[in-house]
């Protein structure tokens, strides 16, 4: 169960006659989502397509001992940020999964090349333009190496491709040498692609895929309140309150807020307009950015992601650590809110993957509605391919 709390640390900030102007529109904003061509997020995964996705990740089990994904962004950090929250800290017995393509340093990927000589690996490499640099440095070098090593029917069997149905520089690759390929729909963006095989297929590897697809489709529960969330950011930018605090108290969390982070990132920031995402995890970030929080510039507002977990591992002093750590959170929600800072808070009562497939859902439907508020397209990205022209003209195609 999640649950939301949008008044408590909110109220004396909100304008309550613009909060029940929009609430009153909520119909034509969800009707207008639903007339959005970009929405196959919400339509149901294909029975056909899940089948196909077990059997490939049974066959990468059966015969690898890492997997080697490659992509960045909406491509990789939906999967890695779930991986991170539900493995172990330390003694890991999943199948190893590598993310790669997530930058351009050569000390990395030299590393990465030493580390993998004594592996038995495959990739997974996913682009839907095939076109992205980073993607497609880091798979020409990982490519080069199993050159080095395996025959073109050997390396056909160590090399899957998800990307666009029909085009693309990994599409033609792919029917060219007849590699396995899985599709990202056209109606998809990167960031809402999480219920898609770019990130069910190195899931699958690791965990029961149903119950992930199960939990994430009955997040559309939610779609009332996502828009109530989406309402009230927009009034706190109204208010001054330019940056979201994405706020969580566990190490694990930290990958999902890089993944709030570009998924609110992208969708809202375009013209000149949108609310800026950063994150803290709490309590360490309290030693360093604490102060300015508590007194600095009041520019923000925070979303707490809270999960109540039942189990008690550690006690100190005949408390235990979970009672503690609980209890800081709660200190430090109210301490903010004396120093003029609105707090939204979401509940997670116990962490499960049903439930954080849900959550996934509702920050989908939130970030969606936050665009059509800011009278933005939560969808697209042009501002991304700046730099990127700007990379051309200075080094060409690469």
């Amino acid at each position: 169960m999640i649950k939301f709390d949008f008044n408590t640390y909110t109220n004396r900030f909100i304008d309550k006659d613009k909060y029940n102007l929009l609430i009153n529109q909520k119909k034509e904003y969800i009707d207008k989502l639903y007339k959005s061509d970009m929405t196959g997020w919400m339509k149901k995964i294909e029975k056909e397509i899940i089948e196909d996705i077990e059997k490939t990740a049974k066959y990468i089990k059966d015969n690898y001992d890492t997997l080697v994904v490659i992509g960045i962004g909406g491509s990789f950090l939906g999967s890695f940020s779930f991986l991170k929250l539900f493995e172990p800290y330390f003694n890991k017995n999943f199948l190893e999964i590598i993310y790669a393509g997530t930058t351009l340093s050569s000390k990395y990927l030299d590393e990465l090349l030493t580390y993998l000589e004594d592996k038995n690996f495959c990739i997974n490499v996913i682009s839907k333009s095939g076109k992205t640099m980073e993607t497609r440095i880091t798979y020409k070098v990982l490519k080069d190496s199993l050159k080095r090593k395996y025959s073109d029917e050997e390396i056909k069997k160590r090399i899957i491709i998800t990307t666009d149905k029909e085009k693309g520089l990994l599409r033609e690759e792919a029917i060219k040498e007849g590699y396995k390929t899985f599709e990202i729909p056209n109606d998809i963006g990167g960031r809402y692609s999480f219920m898609t095989p770019a990130h069910l297929l190195p899931l699958a590897c690791n965990f029961n895929l149903q119950e992930i697809i199960d939990g994430y489709y009955d997040g559309k529960r939610y779609i009332d309140t996502a828009y109530q969330y989406a309402v009230i950011r927009k009034l706190l930018f109204e208010k001054g309150k330019v940056v979201e605090n994405f706020c969580v108290n566990e190490e694990n969390q930290l990958m999902f807020l890089e993944w709030l982070k570009q998924l609110f990132g992208e969708s809202e920031g375009k013209k000149g307009v949108g609310i800026f995402p950063t994150s803290c995890l709490y309590t360490r970030d309290l030693h360093s950015l604490g102060q300015f929080i508590q007194q600095g510039n009041k520019i923000l507002f925070e979303t707490f992601i809270k999960i109540k977990e039942k189990e008690s591992y550690i006690s100190y002093n005949n408390k235990t650590l979970n009672t503690i750590n609980e209890t800081v959170i709660d200190s430090v929600e109210r301490a903010h809110f004396k120093g003029d800072i609105p707090i939204i808070e979401i509940e997670i009562d116990i962490l499960n993957k049903e439930e954080f497939s849900s959550l996934l859902y509702f920050f989908q439907l939130s970030a969606a509605f936050s665009g059509f508020l800011f009278d933005i397209n939560p969808f697209d990205q042009p501002g991304v391919e700046v730099y990127k022209e700007e990379v051309r003209n200075s080094l060409g195609e690469i």
